[in-house]
């Protein structure tokens, strides 16, 4: 055996016990949805470690490591790792999931019972709801009767203010349809009253509902519930002055 190769084998040997980089995401195996809250534990060298809320993961090991994935929610489920490629691995749930069944009504996500309203409402949202004066048409630009009709009308005008509130009650559904009871209640661990009471005292407003992720989402939600058990009685309205009526 040459000398040269016993350098370049030990090197491979090396390598191939070299610790590396496992990642990946964990799904549930029935609805092909991510899932959190993940424990993710190496059995060959006893490093563990959570996954993130996107269900992605992260871990120390080498080829013919053993990796056990656990959650509360879930059967827990055990791979060899084979190479350093990103895994994809699927839990079986362990409750029997329930058929997706559609209610129509309140349980309509807000977007939904905003396009049912639209329809309801067409006029408002039809071809009269113009905001451009100008209108190109076959003869050329000219003059937007519908949008006219909507600056000088009564009822054009009525129509607007309606939008408005239509609008505004679109808005208020989508932060209750992600500040839920449920939903806040799970990260608080609040009762009744102190439940509806923090959640008044703590509404968040469209835009953070619309544009924060989950993390951010909970840690606002953690934040204001850390001021509020230290301040129970904040922001509450004050009791209204007691009138006297003079009888005589």
């Amino acid at each position: 055996m040459k000398l040269w190769l016993v350098p370049c084998f030990l090197m491979l040997c090396a390598a191939g016990f070299a610790q590396s980089t496992v990642s990946g995401i964990v799904f549930d195996k029935n609805s092909s949805a991510r899932i959190a809250r993940v424990g993710v534990k190496n059995l060959t060298s006893g490093r563990s470690v959570y996954n993130s809320l996107k269900g992605e993961f992260s871990i120390e090991a080498k080829v013919g490591d053993k990796l056990a994935f656990s959650q509360p929610e879930h059967f827990s489920d055990t791979i060899s790792v084979k190479d350093f490629e990103p895994l994809a691995v699927y839990l079986k749930p362990v409750a029997i999931q329930l058929m997706e069944v559609t209610i129509k009504g309140k349980n309509l996500s807000p977007d939904k019972q905003l396009e049912n309203t639209k329809r309801e409402y067409n006029k408002l949202y039809g071809p009269s709801n113009n905001p451009d004066l100008l209108n190109l048409g076959p003869g050329g630009v000219g003059l937007s009767i519908d949008a006219l009709y909507n600056m000088f009308s009564r009822s054009g005008r009525n129509a607007e203010k309606l939008r408005g509130i239509i609008d505004a009650e679109y808005k208020q559904k989508v932060i209750d349809y992600r500040f839920n009871k449920a939903f806040v209640q799970g990260i608080t661990h609040l009762e009744e009253p102190k439940l509806t009471d923090f959640m008044q005292k703590y509404r968040p407003g469209y835009y953070l509902v619309t544009t924060a992720g989950d993390y951010e989402f909970i840690s606002y939600i953690r934040n204001n519930l850390k001021r509020y058990l230290r301040r129970p009685r904040a922001y509450e309205v004050p009791p209204l002055p007691e009138i006297k009526l003079d009888v005589n």
